[in-house]
């Protein structure tokens, strides 16, 4: 245990935005809050503080010009009118481009994946989303692909919303190992044990995933209209 990486200095920009859904940002946040040592940056076009789609307000710390530029990890977290809005909106996409193109990791939770793509940072790779706009990530040049957390190169996503506290461990262990990212899983007694089974595509019944399709569709047709909007 002595050589575990207890300390270091790494900054990790995670962006907030009107009308994003919060478990997006604390799931990660949670996890990359146990990196002793390291900077996370809360980052907004402006300091006024930031409601969730859910009514949770979220105070910035840092804005699109005073985030450092040379990051260890840039994130963005998903929603659906919140995540169309930021993924049209010319400074939001010009910071994650930036930062972006030179952070060690670019890395999204959900629909955050929107973003990225929008911004031009997945043509060419592998990344996941939420189910209900996976496949619109084709149209940014990326290639869809169903699991819980995908890694091309340094490209790192998570899929929907509670897949975040998987990806959030997983980028415990990149960036200090496992070892580190087990004892940040025990400390936040981090084993889940649904009362349900019907957290995925897969194992939902029949009627609660056409429901869940039907109650998605408009988000879904929005999605695949911002990603053919896309000129790269």
């Amino acid at each position: 245990m002595s050589k575990v990486p207890w300390m270091e200095n790494e900054e990790i920009a995670m962006l907030v935005y009107p009308g994003m859904t919060v478990m997006d940002l604390i799931g990660p946040h949670c996890m990359f809050g146990s990196l002793m040592g390291a900077k996370i940056h809360i980052v907004a076009k402006s300091l006024e503080p930031v409601t969730s789609d859910a009514g949770l307000t979220i105070v910035p710390d840092a804005t699109f010009e005073t985030c450092p530029r040379d990051l260890t990890v840039v994130f963005a977290p998903g929603g659906t009118e919140g995540t169309l809005s930021a993924a049209r909106d010319p400074e939001t996409l010009a910071f994650m481009s930036d930062r972006g193109k030179r952070a060690q990791y670019v890395t999204s939770v959900c629909s955050g994946s929107l973003i990225l793509g929008a911004a031009g940072l997945l043509n060419g790779y592998k990344a996941t989303s939420h189910w209900s706009c996976r496949d619109a990530l084709a149209g940014f040049g990326a290639i869809p692909t169903d699991a819980r957390v995908v890694r091309d190169r340094n490209r790192i996503t998570g899929a929907g919303v509670t897949a975040g506290l998987d990806f959030g461990l997983s980028m415990v262990a990149e960036l200090r190992g496992q070892i580190y990212a087990e004892c940040t899983q025990l400390m936040g007694e981090y084993d889940p044990d649904p009362p349900f089974n019907a957290g995925s595509m897969e194992t939902a019944p029949v009627d609660v995933k056409q429901a869940m399709i039907d109650m998605a569709a408009d988000f879904r047709r929005k999605a695949e209209d911002l990603a053919a909007s896309w000129r790269g």
